[in-house]
């Protein structure tokens, strides 16, 4: 028997994300200064690091409990995901989530933004979607926006650390993409 780099985007993705967590402990802000977006007033149009930072933000996490929560989940639904959609499926649905939370959380928000919790809402919502047949909305899709979705609109009023509005933002995206992107099989 012998073990099989499975699912190559998802293995990829987390093995980025824990080199970028363990050289933040060598290197001190180097998370804060690559790897998280600014709010707004933060972005400068002529820094290309501002616009890395638009996407490279999934790859920063504040810390190994952060890291843990998001990757228990991508590690659970990225390779089935993969599997459905393809590899390069799934490498674009993530860049395209990670794009837009990065722009909207630096064109509404004053706070900066870090972490892949946009993308593990991504894939919950898009997981919803596996088994979608046109003209039909699965139930399973519904019940997850109103658990997933609705328990993040709720804790938005809520003073914390968190991006509600990325994990809104990533499922939202998942769930544009499970409904226009139909699975390979």
């Amino acid at each position: 028997m012998t073990i099989k780099y499975n699912a190559p985007i998802t293995l990829s993705f987390t093995l980025i994300c824990a080199v970028v967590l363990i050289l933040n402990t060598v290197f001190p802000g180097l998370t804060a200064a690559w790897f998280s977006v600014a709010g707004r007033g933060g972005f400068n149009p002529q820094s290309v690091r501002s616009y890395v930072r638009l996407v490279s933000h999934i790859f920063g996490h504040a810390d190994v409990n952060h890291f843990l929560s998001n990757f228990s989940f991508i590690l659970l639904l990225g390779p089935i995901l993969e599997s459905t959609y393809g590899s390069g499926g799934m490498a674009i649905m993530t860049i395209i989530t990670a794009l837009v939370t990065g722009i909207l959380n630096v064109l509404l928000f004053s706070t900066g933004l870090m972490g892949a919790s946009g993308i593990v809402f991504m894939m919950i919502l898009l997981a919803s979607f596996t088994n979608f047949n046109k003209g039909e909305i699965p139930l399973t899709f519904v019940l997850i926006m109103v658990l997933y979705l609705g328990r993040e609109v709720f804790n938005a009023f809520k003073m914390n650390n968190i991006s509600e509005f990325g994990h809104i933002m990533g499922g939202l995206c998942g769930s544009i993409f499970g409904y226009l992107k139909p699975s390979k099989r």
